[in-house]
């Protein structure tokens, strides 16, 4: 199955058995992002979340607070 990412617009391609493209062809609503990309975004996610001025927003309290 060939891919876009939905941030770099790159084109991989994945398996069709693997459990990503499955999610991907039965739920239109689910985007591809490729791996540097999640990486990036996730190192920044953390960085911000270390500053202290981080804040979840539309989220049970219970994962606030276990955060």
């Amino acid at each position: 199955m060939r891919v876009k990412c939905v941030i770099c617009e790159t084109i991989n391609d994945l398996p069709d058995d693997a459990p990503q493209a499955k999610k991907l062809r039965n739920r239109p609503i689910h985007t591809y992002m490729c791996d540097p990309c999640h990486d990036r975004i996730a190192e920044r996610t953390n960085a911000r979340i270390a500053t202290g001025h981080f804040q979840f927003y539309k989220s049970s309290r219970r994962i606030e607070e276990d955060f």
